[in-house]
């Protein structure tokens, strides 16, 4: 463990103000101008596209900027609040949204880089700017003057002629200064500010157990014996891990989830799958200093309590006031019709795995730890699919040269390597975007590879979003970040075929960032509620499994033969299988993080007994653990998902619906395309998803297909 200063020793050196005479204001003053001078963020970024010049970006600079972003824009929120003349949309609604521009722009390099680059110093550094930015929010949420204004020009929006992006956004800052407590007395504002600092705070302390726990843990293997079952290219990253963390000559596996996953999926040792598996399962579970069971309920608790202060039943009613869903009963009520299905369906393929278990003379009843390893030993054996045997095929280079072929067919967009471009690793690859009439789209940056400084997962995000709002016609920058192995010796990384899906899941995000066509900045790209913003990105996936799309990508890294029909064949024919698994993990934690968040009390939980008795409640089998656990669940208590991991489901049911319409149409068909294009990818949040989604489709989703595609159709 790394040795960390504390707040204020860290600030003041992270100022630039070192010197060794103590109280030498003189020399002070002239260090500080100095690291003025020399910060990146204080210029205008000298570089292609105006990228963030990463080289230059040191963590000494984040601190100083984010303090004279803030002064700048609490200077402009409150020159908007004092204005003397008439409240306008341009004066008022218009003039927040072109506020903040130091503020936006250290904030996107910082949030974009703490991610894929952490530290210690990064999460200090985090660490002393919650507090300041909640405070700012509330700032500017709680200005009585401020919203004095903004409810005038509300209070009179029939009145005002306005495009609809405009009313949209008039809309929505509104209702975010409701929902920020602008309507509360002095007494309940001040209660409201300090529930902030606190979730905040504990939100932070979260994530940053999760990360601690995460890369602590490893599983070190000397016998080569007990590799047995591994793939050669596991073991030999195992081996290239076990190097890097100082046991060479040994295996290492992890609980990241390119080591975990094939080890539970492949090892033949039942004793070490299990060892993999409590490691993966107890992260912040295991009563030490990196424990997360009182920050969850500390978490859940500070947000009733604040969904209470601002007028609300519970926090999962704040919370899906604003998305597609807009009430909790509609999301239990979606949760509700799956579950039993899926459930069915899992003790269906617990009982087949118990089966083979007995048939091979096994003394021992399934456990968690087995589900992996047999389901896969039952696809081979039904399907005659062994999920190896797709690997050599779908290299990271040839899937990510697939998803250039697919993005070109459907809109014509085509991607360029670049090598003068800055980037803040040298795993970091850059293309810049053509559209179909040649002009330059933005730019497109991958990070790929899993690293201690990484969380775990999969993301997009953008170093600049597109807009016009200032006159000029902004291009977007935009990244997926994914935790792949590295390539060992001369063999290329080599993707199972979840893995290769997931590259097209997240460029199917960054499709949606990068062809955006709106003017406001906080309207474009994803700037979509939770539970429709993983639509576009799901239905990417659906082109992956497609012959036309596979036999231009998914060739054999060796030979070049491109992947035979066969295969394809017995891929698809396994597609529903092990569906009741992977339904019912995710659907559990859904509905774990809904039960959470729809606690109507303040008292605390005892986490892992609050955890045991819902999903005992619900009826799920001790064979199946949620997807994510309540203290390694960082979508909900460190990210922004709380009382939204349902919404990967409901985007299925519009993802399976489109996908409907390709399939009928032609997978490429472009009057299906570009409609695509027009109504979902290119208007952003621009107004209402179910709105735009109905124009493209020319009905509102239906879940049959979702259903259908899962196998939990009752036949």
């Amino acid at each position: 463990m790394k040795k960390m200063l504390t707040p204020i020793a860290f600030a003041i050196a992270l100022a630039g103000c070192q010197t060794t005479t103590e109280n030498n204001n003189t020399d002070i003053s002239v260090a500080a101008e100095k690291a003025m001078q020399n910060n990146p963020f204080f210029h205008e970024y000298d570089t292609p596209f105006g990228i963030a010049p990463f080289e230059k970006i040191k963590n000494a600079h984040y601190l100083p900027a984010f303090d004279k972003g803030i002064k700048e824009n609490k200077a402009e929120i409150l020159a908007i609040a004092n204005s003397p003349i008439k409240p306008t949309f341009e004066n008022t609604i218009e003039a927040m949204e072109k506020s903040g521009v130091l503020l936006n722009k250290v904030s996107n390099v910082f949030y974009g880089l703490t991610g894929s680059m952490s530290s210690d110093e990064i999460r200090e550094i985090s660490k002393i700017l919650s507090p300041k930015l909640s405070a700012l929010t509330d700032d500017i949420l709680l200005n009585e003057k401020l919203f004095k204004r903004v409810k005038a020009v509300y209070d009179h929006k029939e009145a005002l002629t306005l495009r609809v992006d405009q009313k949209t956004l008039l809309e929505i800052t509104y209702k975010n200064f409701v929902r920020g407590g602008a309507n509360l007395t002095e007494k309940s504002k001040n209660e409201l500010r300090e529930l902030n600092q606190k979730i905040s705070k504990l939100s932070l302390k979260f994530g940053e157990n999760l990360l601690a726990e995460t890369n602590n843990f490893e599983l070190v293997i000397d016998k080569k014996s007990d590799l047995a079952g591994l793939p050669d290219d596991i073991i030999a990253a195992a081996a290239q891990t076990a190097k890097e963390r100082g046991h060479d000559g040994k295996w290492v596996f992890t609980t990241h989830r390119p080591s975990k996953n094939p080890f539970l999926t492949y090892a033949k040792n039942r004793d070490l799958r299990k060892a993999v598996y409590n490691g993966y399962t107890h992260r912040g579970d295991n009563n030490n200093e990196f424990d997360n069971k009182k920050f969850a309920s500390e978490i859940a608790s500070l947000r009733f309590q604040r969904a209470q202060v601002l007028g609300y039943k519970t926090h999962a009613d704040y919370v899906l006031e604003n998305a597609t869903a807009k009430t909790p009963q509609n999301v239990f009520k979606l949760l509700d019709q799956v579950w039993p299905a899926a459930l069915a369906k899992a003790k269906v393929e617990a009982a087949d795995m118990q089966k083979m278990i007995d048939a091979e003379g096994g003394n021992f009843k399934l456990a968690a730890w087995d589900w992996w390893y047999y389901a896969e030993k039952i696809r081979k054996d039904r399907y005659d699919l062994d999920a190896a045997e797709a690997k050599p095929y779908f290299s990271l280079e040839g899937t990510l040269q697939g998803i250039f072929y697919t993005a070109e067919k459907l809109w014509g967009v085509t991607f360029v390597e670049r090598f003068d471009i800055p980037k803040y690793h040298e795993d970091v690859r850059t293309f810049e975007v053509f559209d179909k009439d040649g002009s330059s789209v933005g730019l497109y940056l991958t990070d790929h590879y899993v690293r201690e400084s990484k969380r775990g997962g999969a993301w997009m995000s953008s170093f600049r979003k597109q807009y016009r709002m200032f006159g000029e016609d902004v291009q977007p920058i935009i990244y997926n970040v994914l935790n792949y192995p590295r390539p060992v010796g001369d063999t290329p990384t080599l993707l199972t075929f979840d893995q290769a899906s997931t590259l097209f899941h997240e460029f199917g995000h960054a499709i949606q960032g990068l062809l955006s066509d709106g003017y406001y900045r906080s309207q474009t790209g994803t700037a979509l509620p939770r539970d429709y913003v993983e639509y576009p990105s799901q239905v990417m996936e659906n082109w992956m499994m497609e012959p036309e799309v596979l036999a231009k990508f998914a060739k054999h890294y060796k030979t070049g033969e491109v992947i035979p029909m066969s295969l394809i064949n017995k891929i698809q024919a396994a597609g529903q299988f092990n569906q009741g698994f992977a339904t019912t993990e995710y659907l559990a934690a859904a509905l774990l993080d809904m039960n959470w968040h729809s606690l109507e009390t303040d008292k605390l939980q005892d986490a892992d007994k609050f955890e045991k008795s819902y999903l005992d409640k619900i009826g799920l089998i001790k064979e199946i653990a949620p997807r994510y656990r309540s203290t390694y669940f960082s979508h909900i208590f460190s990210g922004g998902y709380s009382s939204g991991y349902y919404g990967y489901i409901w985007s299925n049911i519009y993802d399976a619906d489109t996908w409907e319409v390709f399939k009928e149409k032609g997978i490429f068909d472009q009057a299906t395309a570009q409609g695509y294009r027009k109504h979902v990818l290119e208007p952003g949040g621009t107004e209402d998803p179910a709105l735009m989604y109905k124009r493209f489709r020319g009905q509102d989703p239906k879940i049959e297909p979702l259903l259908k595609r899962r196998g939990l159709l009752n036949k």
